[in-house]
């Protein structure tokens, strides 16, 4: 994609184990524009954290790029290390994590942790920083933001907290933001309106957003394109709308058949039988094979399908939209 802020080429994450090497994130590439949000979506254990931790430098050893390379703004990230990429985090790429108590300082008052991680990254005043840390905390919707600005963050609720760390990840202006799971602990009101906020802030600032989530629901209703994933490559990535309606892997297939949306009159959801493989135990040729209704001798042999066109499928599906 050209003017991409994020370009991830051939991403593979190693961990080293006494069983052998796992891959939890293998052979992954994607691109990310200015303005556009990516859901990247899947199964616990799928690797789409994984992904996001690698690009913004948050992988726990003995986790490890393998090979692979990640772009964000033209500049090559994954080989940087300690202050570079310290420089980075933050500068040009902002976090929202899912419970947002891991992310803020306890000790700290909301307009220092906003003040402390602007003046670390933009070339400004103090005094321009608490000005900026109360007009962030009024954009993202905290009523009463120049009181609420010496708040402590056990002082917000949920849903607030939230929008605290949507403005302190966006407050030093990266051109990229990692959302991960950020709507998983509220509540369906609250979810909608962090979604809203999310979107409405990106389309404004033209920052790039890789939403990081396992609910389908809020792919459909938040993002421009999907990638889904499946124990740690990708299945299928596409416009939303098309991988929803009519998705060309059955694994994407099983993910929208079982939203309630999608089963809407049925007596039950649909189920995907089985479970994602352990990434020390994956079966040859396709990983979903045992899982999938349409499997034939292809997708139990080696090597495995790679993506061609929409999907990483020997036999994707075409013309079989999701009831």
């Amino acid at each position: 994609m050209t003017g991409a802020i994020l370009s991830i080429r051939n991403l593979t994450v190693e961990i080293p184990t006494r069983y052998g090497i796992l891959r939890p994130v293998n052979g992954v590439s994607y691109d990310i524009a200015a303005g556009e949000i990516l859901g990247v979506v899947g199964e616990s254990g799928a690797g789409k954290s994984m992904a996001g931790n690698a690009v913004i430098g948050l992988l726990t050893p003995p986790a490890h790029i393998a090979s692979g390379e990640i772009h964000v703004g033209g500049t090559r990230v994954d080989q940087l290390k300690g202050d570079a990429m310290r420089r980075l985090r933050g500068k040009e790429i902002g976090m929202v994590f899912q419970d947002p108590l891991t992310s803020l300082n306890p000790l700290l008052r909301i307009g220092d942790q906003l003040t402390e991680t602007m003046l670390a990254h933009l070339d400004i005043s103090r005094a321009e920083a608490d000005r900026r840390a109360v007009a962030a905390l009024e954009e993202v919707g905290i009523p009463g933001a120049a009181e609420r600005v010496g708040s402590y963050p056990h002082e917000f609720s949920g849903g607030m907290r939230q929008r605290v760390v949507i403005a302190l990840a966006l407050c030093a202006e990266p051109s990229l933001v990692i959302a991960d799971e950020p709507t998983t602990a509220l509540d369906v009101s609250v979810q909608a309106q962090i979604i809203a906020l999310l979107k409405r802030l990106c389309r404004e600032r033209g920052t790039a957003v890789m939403l990081i989530t396992h609910d389908m629901g809020v792919i459909a209703e938040a993002a421009d394109r999907v990638a889904v994933m499946y124990a740690g490559k990708l299945a299928e990535l596409g416009p939303v709308r098309d991988v929803i309606t009519q998705p060309r892997h059955p694994y994407t297939y099983g993910l929208m058949g079982s939203t309630p949306l999608a089963s809407r009159g049925k007596d039950r959801l649909h189920q995907i039988p089985g479970a994602m493989p352990r990434l020390d135990a994956l079966p040859e040729g396709c990983a979903f094979h045992p899982r999938c209704p349409k499997a034939q001798d292809a997708c139990r042999r080696t090597p495995e399908p790679k993506m061609d066109g929409r999907a990483a499928c020997f036999f994707p599906m075409v013309g079989e939209a999701v009831a």
